[in-house]
């Protein structure tokens, strides 16, 4: 008789685990699957800025007033340069002179035309004196338009006095002093602009078909955001010596410029092919200490933590690269795994 409870508690006793196991798992799971995904090769380049220039005088003078300096932000159109005008407003007054003169003149030939037609045409005076005063007046009138030129290209002249930059950037050198002559030609500031920029890479021969294909880059910043390049310039000949291929990789435009300056160097990223990789969301690897892991969850709802060994990221997965298969299901909350793990193990002691 007193088998009967003996046998009802071992029954309870192995009751209680199978229970446990039985109970819906309290985090999401997610199976190890394989995705197609680019593959990528990984080179060095240098980052230059798209606008760079050297601003060059473009009449003669003195140096009057430098307005800017090494490492000063200027906007677009802002005046950074004033070149003496003495010369410029002299030129430009005895235009101004020549052009009233020529006015004068064209004008008094053109009342002499209109009078000599209006008797022309009562045969009055000869056709040679028609076409005399005729000719009188086109002649006035080129010299009016020469006088015209001459004051448009001296207003111009003297618009060179003042140095404006062409767009926005940063001034990277300064080649002359207040006081200094400069003639037309003379380099006065150099700067660069950070709103576009690219990226210079030496591409390996054997790499260049693939690179051709795909015509895809990503650039990879020190904080691991990937910046996609708008487009890429090939360059249809190699290096003699390296044999490599230059490749321009162009960057999307961006005022905050993402921490990019040129003469950077930063790893550039070439889509080549597509290959298959075991992934996983990123939030299910666990990183305990120097241990990269995941809880994996068997078929009997079972939690083990194990050791991986990881890859690249891509779009908020994460290649596995050993120590799970394909279909095996993993924690989506590793800190919610754990804490199961320990108490089902408590509960099945």
């Amino acid at each position: 008789m007193t088998r009967l409870p003996i046998i009802g508690a071992a029954l309870l006793a192995l009751s209680l685990p199978m229970a446990a196991q039985a109970d819906e798992l309290p985090f999401e799971t997610v199976e190890a699957e394989r995705l197609t995904l680019p593959q990528e090769r990984l080179l060095d380049g240098r980052v230059e800025a798209v606008q760079r220039s050297t601003i060059s005088a473009q009449t003669s003078g003195r140096v009057r007033e430098i307005f800017v300096d090494v490492d000063d932000f200027v906007e677009e159109d802002e005046l950074v340069l004033r070149i003496s005008d003495t010369q410029q407003q002299a030129r430009l007054s005895q235009a101004e002179g020549d052009l009233a003169e020529a006015r004068a003149r064209f004008g008094e030939a053109r009342s002499e035309f209109e009078r000599i037609r209006e008797v022309f045409e009562q045969d009055v005076v000869s056709r040679s004196e028609f076409e005399r005063a005729e000719a009188e007046l086109e002649s006035a009138r080129a010299r009016l338009r020469s006088a015209e030129g001459r004051v448009d290209e001296a207003r111009e002249q003297l618009g060179y006095t003042e140095v404006y930059a062409p767009y926005s950037g940063i001034v990277t050198e300064r080649m002359v002093e207040v006081g200094e002559s400069v003639s037309p030609g003379s380099p006065l500031l150099d700067g660069l602009s950070l709103d576009r920029l690219r990226v210079d890479v030496d591409v390996p021969q054997r790499l260049m078909p693939g690179v051709r294909d795909r015509r895809e880059a990503e650039v990879i910043l020190d904080s691991g955001e990937r910046v996609t390049a708008e487009s890429l310039t090939l360059f249809p000949y190699a290096h003699p010596q390296s044999s490599s291929f230059r490749v321009r990789v162009n960057l999307p435009e961006d005022e905050d410029n993402r921490g990019l300056f040129p003469g950077m160097f930063v790893k550039t990223s070439f889509v080549l092919d597509e290959v298959e990789r075991l992934m996983v969301p990123k939030e299910a690897v666990a990183h305990r200490s120097e241990v990269i892991a995941v809880y994996v969850i068997d078929d009997e709802d079972q939690v083990r933590f194990r050791q991986v060994r990881t890859g690249r990221e891509h779009d908020g997965m994460i290649e596995i690269l050993g120590g799970l298969r394909e279909g095996e299901r993993v924690a989506l909350d590793p800190v919610h795994a754990a804490i199961y793990m320990k108490d089902h193990q408590q509960v099945t002691r």
